[in-house]
């Protein structure tokens, strides 16, 4: 093996299983926790290299805790928690991202970021979505787990997507004359005095547009900004946007507390539901295929996993409230 190739970097951590370890981590530093808990994140760990991996990066920040033991460090990340409980996965991850000292570990879980999040103007937990009229009397909506920043001046509306999923609705009070922008890893995307959508994920940003129509410019792209109009939805990277698609009615349904799903796959159902509660949605391989349509109420995420056997062959199996499996039914 070269020397090259000895030296590489381990590829960086997937977004969703940093998520998973904070929050076990949070579970895990709570005085109640139990020993069905204990065994869940044991078989958490066991269900994927990943995991194992993400949690390994835990232990070696908590020993790198100002030379603290790791319970003491926990117990001085637990007393912070308990001032805003709903942001204790960020908190967490805030935690890991000082403790590394903006080192490895940022650089392979995307730390800084969650510091960002943290500290930014607007948050919602996992399973909390949040509405805000900004300045120019805008309509800001925040789905399950998201951080915005917001930068309003004489010359712009700038809003920062850090995580997750927001919701616009561009208004037309004082300043806004200034054009009204959503910014993400990848690029920007400009109102055209409209209604739309823009999620964050890992290494892309995704538009869906509601009303009117949006420019979308990459941030390493060449050439003219994209415009997309209302009905579509694309999907960028940092150089270039991907062939736009045809958008459902539902495509906002979140924003009024719903998940509306037409003919899709039981995993991919399970993944996108995973978004809204802590813990852990495993779906077993022999159902992942199955299909299904129908119209779910997100404020009662525990409700939805009992429905599915009234319409599915599989069984709800809940080991705790942080470990789910749908499996087979008997």
């Amino acid at each position: 093996m070269s020397k090259l190739a000895a030296s590489a970097e381990p590829p960086a951590i997937r977004e969703d299983v940093q998520q998973q370890a904070a929050e076990w981590l949070t579970v895990l530093m709570s005085s109640e926790v139990s020993e069905a808990q204990q065994a869940a994140w044991q078989r958490w760990r066991a269900a994927d290299p990943e995991h194992e991996r993400a949690w390994r990066h835990i232990e070696a920040v908590s020993r790198r805790f100002n030379g603290l033991h790791r319970s003491a460090a926990a117990q001085a990340l637990a007393g912070t928690q308990r001032k805003a409980v709903n942001g204790k996965r960020r908190q967490v991850l805030a935690w890991l991202g000082v403790a590394a000292g903006g080192g490895l570990l940022a650089a392979q879980t995307g730390a800084w970021d969650a510091v960002r999040t943290v500290r930014a103007d607007y948050r919602t937990a996992t399973g909390e979505r949040r509405e805000v009229i900004l300045d120019d009397g805008s309509v800001l909506s925040l789905n399950t787990g998201s951080a915005v920043n917001v930068r309003f001046d004489a010359s712009r509306r700038l809003i920062e997507l850090l995580a997750g999923e927001i919701l616009v609705t561009s208004g037309h009070g004082a300043g806004s004359a200034a054009p009204l922008e959503v910014a993400t890893r990848e690029g920007v995307v400009r109102a055209l005095g409209t209604r739309f959508a823009v999620r964050q994920h890992d290494g892309t940003s995704t538009v869906d547009v509601l009303e009117s129509a949006v420019e979308i410019s990459p941030r390493d792209g060449e050439g003219e900004p994209m415009r997309l109009a209302a009905g579509r939805g694309v999907a960028f990277s940092r150089h270039a946007p991907g062939a736009p698609h045809a958008i459902d009615a539902s495509a906002d349904g979140w924003s009024r507390g719903q998940l509306i799903v037409d003919d899709v796959t039981l995993g991919d159902f399970l993944a996108d539901l995973a978004r809204y509660r802590p813990g852990v949605i495993h779906c077993a391989p022999e159902v992942a295929r199955l299909r299904l349509s129908g119209v779910f109420p997100l404020d009662d995420t525990q409700r939805i996993l009992n429905m599915l056997p009234n319409s599915l062959p599989v069984q709800v199996r809940s080991r705790t409230r942080y470990w789910v499996s749908v499996e087979p039914a008997s």
